[in-house]
């Protein structure tokens, strides 16, 4: 009897020990648009989304608190409708939602939970999952074929020209902290738009994101591909000194310089309405920095 209740005793904490070992992927409604529409479904059980997102916060410390890896996603309601329809489920079923989450959402961009209010999670997996989408259509865009004439392949060639511009750009700006923004316009009115922030040492060496620089060197080379005018902004930070900023506009298949007037000009306009904006204080706007452009044969795509 005493080895029966001994391990029924270890039954429990075997378990426990077992689920942390079973990771977890929780599907959040981000905005209030989102929760709105999840709202028509009876069995979703919440009127008000501050109180959604509060319990929601509380489920992933819950998650944590039990040794459990998670990983937070967005839950798309109209993608979901389209699942339930596709796969024959009532979607007004916590079942159907579960289901959604584990086949759907979980393939899709998604943030390790580290213990970060809800507040700072959001805007990181939104900005996540905007990345995402900016780097597939930049994507699309740079398989637009070959060349007619001479068989190369325009979206290749024009991301290792980008890739040469990127690694310019970083070695001219020197030491510090960088933050580079490129945009090139889209179908729409929404342009592509993606950022990176670099930190290059005193001692030469570099550290940045590898994925958010896959997707600045996608965009750039879509620009170059497509023939779209486009540009980049650099804004470097370096301790004892003011921030700079240059800028590049994207002609011919290459970053060009702007002039100092250009660069004071674009930053403080509002990209909106076209109003003017007042000059940061502390800021120093410069004109860009000329890159050496590659040789034809060395990355260029031709027409």
């Amino acid at each position: 009897m005493a080895n029966t209740r001994n391990g029924g005793n270890r039954r429990p904490a075997t378990r426990r020990a077992l689920r942390r070992e079973v990771p977890s992927t929780v599907a959040v409604l981000a905005d209030e648009q989102d929760f709105a529409a999840m709202r028509r479904y009876g069995s979703f059980l919440f009127d008000d989304h501050a109180t959604y997102l509060r319990q929601m916060e509380g489920l992933l410390r819950s998650l944590a608190a039990q040794g459990t890896h998670t990983t937070v996603t967005l839950f798309d309601p109209v993608d979901y409708e389209e699942f339930c329809a596709d796969a024959r489920l009532d979607p007004d079923t916590p079942a159907s939602r579960t289901r959604y989450t584990a086949e759907v959402a979980a393939a899709g961009t998604s943030v390790t939970y580290e213990g970060q209010p809800i507040g700072r999670l959001l805007p990181q997996l939104v900005n996540e999952a905007e990345q995402q989408a900016t780097w597939e259509y930049a994507s699309s865009l740079l398989t637009r074929g070959d060349c007619a004439s001479c068989g190369e392949d325009i979206g290749r060639a024009a991301f290792a020209r980008a890739t040469q511009a990127l690694r310019q750009l970083i070695a001219a700006a020197g030491p510090g902290a960088h933050h580079l923004v490129c945009s090139v316009p889209a179908e729409g009115a929404t342009p592509l738009v993606a950022v990176l922030h670099a930190e290059h040492g005193d001692d030469g060496e570099l550290r940045l994101g590898e994925a958010a620089a896959l997707v600045f060197c996608t965009v750039l080379g879509a620009g170059i591909a497509t023939e779209r005018p486009g540009g980049v902004v650099l804004r470097t930070a370096a301790p004892g000194r003011r921030d700079t900023v240059r800028g590049w506009s994207l002609r011919d298949g290459w970053l060009r310089p702007l002039s100092e007037a250009e660069v004071f000009a674009a930053y403080c306009t509002d990209a909106r309405t076209g109003e003017p904006v007042p000059p940061e204080p502390g800021v120093d706007y410069r004109a860009g920095l000329r890159l050496t452009e590659p040789t034809e044969g060395d990355g260029r795509p031709t027409a």
